[in-house]
């Protein structure tokens, strides 16, 4: 019976030799910088590093376009308080003379305003040779 028991303990360490074997190889596999998985972490992260670059670049241009967007709507703000300053002061100015006069001019019935074209005879005008 030991001897059974003796095989079977040198059968399993075998086994268990050749599983480490093949894991090893694999992992030299996966492990090649050229060629596995770490090549492809490598690529990964150098893609990482690019996107991280253009995420920056665009916060910055995003930050810029915000700040000019904000001088732009300070400057119509500004704007707007001076039209409305203008049109207030519109309001105060007395109605007289140019009222009465296009009250009046509709009063006495609507004028249309009449366009004439004059052609110019052909004998004015000189033949070319």
């Amino acid at each position: 019976m030991e001897l059974i028991a003796d095989f079977l303990m040198i059968a399993g360490t075998f086994g268990a030799a050749i599983y480490c074997y093949v894991l090893a190889t694999r992992l030299k596999r996966f492990s090649t910088l050229e060629t596995g998985m770490g090549g492809a972490i490598a690529v990964l992260s150098a893609q990482v590093d690019d996107m991280t670059m253009a995420l920056d670049r665009a916060g910055k241009i995003a930050a810029s376009s915000s700040d000019s967007l904000n001088a732009l709507t300070q400057r119509a703000e500004g704007a707007a308080r001076k039209l409305e300053l203008l049109m207030a002061s519109l309001h105060d100015l007395p109605e007289s003379g140019s009222a009465q006069v296009a009250e009046n001019d509709l009063g006495q019935g609507e004028r249309k305003l009449r366009f004439i074209r004059r052609r110019t005879g052909r004998e004015d005008l000189e033949a070319v040779q």
